[in-house]
């Protein structure tokens, strides 16, 4: 089974049971940010990213971030990442795909929280470090630059414009090549005839 999968299905489990626990063992120096623009690709791919910082824990620590557009109550998970809590900032980034007719350029909300998974007993609890939520705009992603154009001197089909010289030589009728020097005092032969 994919890691991602079973990443986003974690997370979305703790979050619910997060909402119910609430943020109470969450540090005050521990903090999310989004920010302000997310670029979605044409494929429906959203990349979300921000800054954190967290204090060490006794379980892993992730990442996740869902973002809403004209139903709030409709909100799409966009990917997850693990945390490094060791009390220093560091930046996160999550992408997801989403239909290409769910999301689209434009306004858009973000919600991120940064949360540990605690093992106690056989069970694995949630504990939130921090979260947040914010106003973002999203972005097209860059398309791929366009192949480069064949210059017009040597463009497909045509092949590179002989020098003037040369070219005035062909129209003539005559070989570029440059003629075959005659030998002083001799007469030139003449092809089936001989010279006496």
């Amino acid at each position: 089974m994919p890691v991602r999968p079973v990443i986003a299905g974690a997370l979305g489990a703790a979050a619910l049971l997060c909402a119910a626990v609430g943020p109470a063992g969450a540090d005050p120096s521990e903090l999310i940010t989004v920010d302000s623009v997310g670029l979605i690709a044409s494929d429906g791919t959203v990349t979300l990213s921000g800054s954190y910082r967290c204090l060490g824990g006794t379980g892993p620590v992730l990442v996740s971030s869902s973002l809403s557009q004209a139903d709030p109550g409709l909100k799409h998970g966009i990917g997850g990442s693990t945390a490094r809590c060791d009390g220093a900032e560091h930046r996160w980034e999550n992408s997801g795909k989403a239909s290409p007719e769910a999301l689209k350029a434009g306004a858009a909300r973000v919600e991120a929280t940064l949360m540990e998974l605690r093992p106690s007993g056989i069970l694995v609890l949630p504990a939130l470090h921090a979260a947040t939520d914010r106003d973002i705009t999203l972005a097209h992603d860059g398309a791929s630059p366009a192949s480069p154009k064949a210059s017009p001197k040597t463009g497909a089909g045509k092949s590179p414009k002989a020098s003037p010289k040369a070219s005035a030589k062909t129209r003539a009728g005559k070989s570029p090549k440059a003629p075959a020097k005659a030998s002083a005092g001799k007469p030139a032969k003449v092809p089936g005839k001989s010279a006496r």
